[in-house]
Formats: structure tokens, C-alpha cells, sequence
């Protein structure tokens, strides 16, 4: 009798997941450009950002001043929510435009998961213990991926040049 009881709720379970799961990417789907637009935080000064910039800060700066250079965990959660949004953002124009390369999105997505992981061990780690050079390792590690990807941004979204522009205001 449990364990019919305990295989009745495992099914249960299962199927409230894939259903909260459907309904989650039918909304995804059904966003417009404007409301991914406005789910971006470019209030966190990414923009004076560089690739040059990064290495020139990570070779001479202590590990504190590395952490407050990418404003620290706040950085680094906007970095997380960003590269999440520009990921369905990619998203958006791979199903709206038939002139999407397929190898920049595979990149995007890559990018996407790499900097989720380097923030979420960031964080982690920074969570546990004082700001030491691994956490500041990742933390640039992730600041890297984070300006490619959007650079890669960039490069998918000209093919759509009326996207351009307000993703570029946006960043």
C-alpha cells in the first residue's frame, strides 16, 4: 500500500514538473523584444568594461580591488541574470529571423553556462570566506566570458539591424 502510494506521488511529481516546465517556455516564447530589453541591469557599470581593461586590472590589482572593480557579488548576480537574458534574447531572434548562425548561438549558449557556473562558484565561495584571488579568478573569469558574450550579441543581432540599437542602449 506505501509503496503504491509513494509511486502515485513520483508521477505526480513528475507531471506538475514537465507542466510548470510547458508553461514556462510558452511564456519565454511569448515575450516581446521590448520586455527582454527591459529584464537587462545595465545599471552595474559593465560598459567601461573591456577585454583590455580586464587583463590590464587582473595583473597589477589586489584581490579586493579586483572585487570591487566588478562591484562585487552585485556584479556578479547582474552578470548571472544578464547572460540568462541574453541567452532567450538569442532565442528570439534564432525563431523570428531565418539568417541566424547556428555555430554564434551554439557559442552564446556555452558562454551563457560558463559564466553561470563561474558566478554561482564565485559566490559560493565568497559566501564561505573572506575575498581571496580564486574567488576573484572566477569572478574575472566570468567577467571575460561575460563581455565575449556580448560581443557575440552583438555580432548575431546584426543580421537584425532594427534589434541592434536597443540592445546596445540596453547594454
Amino acid at each position: 500500500m506505501i509503496f503504491a502510494l509513494i509511486q502515485v506521488a513520483a508521477i505526480a511529481a513528475v507531471a506538475v514538473y514537465f507542466c510548470w516546465r510547458r508553461a514556462g517556455v510558452r511564456c519565454r516564447n511569448t515575450q516581446s523584444w521590448e520586455s527582454l530589453l527591459a529584464r537587462l541591469r545595465p545599471d552595474w557599470g559593465a560598459r567601461e568594461w573591456g577585454g583590455h581593461f580586464l587583463e590590464e586590472e587582473e595583473s597589477r590589482a589586489t584581490p579586493e580591488e579586483k572585487w570591487q572593480s566588478i562591484q562585487g557579488a552585485q556584479g556578479l548576480w547582474a552578470m548571472y541574470e544578464n547572460s540568462c537574458v541574453m541567452l532567450e534574447m538569442a532565442d528570439y531572434a534564432a525563431r523570428n529571423s531565418d539568417s541566424v548562425d547556428r555555430d554564434l548561438l551554439a557559442a552564446l549558449r556555452s558562454d551563457a553556462v560558463q559564466i553561470r557556473v563561474c558566478v554561482l562558484m564565485a559566490l559560493g565561495r565568497y559566501a564561505v570566506g573572506q575575498v581571496n584571488e580564486s574567488i576573484c579568478v572566477n569572478a574575472f573569469r566570468a567577467a571575460s566570458m561575460y563581455t565575449e558574450m556580448s560581443l557575440r550579441m552583438t555580432e548575431l543581432l546584426q543580421g537584425n539591424a532594427g534589434l541592434l540599437p536597443d540592445f546596445v542602449a540596453a547594454m
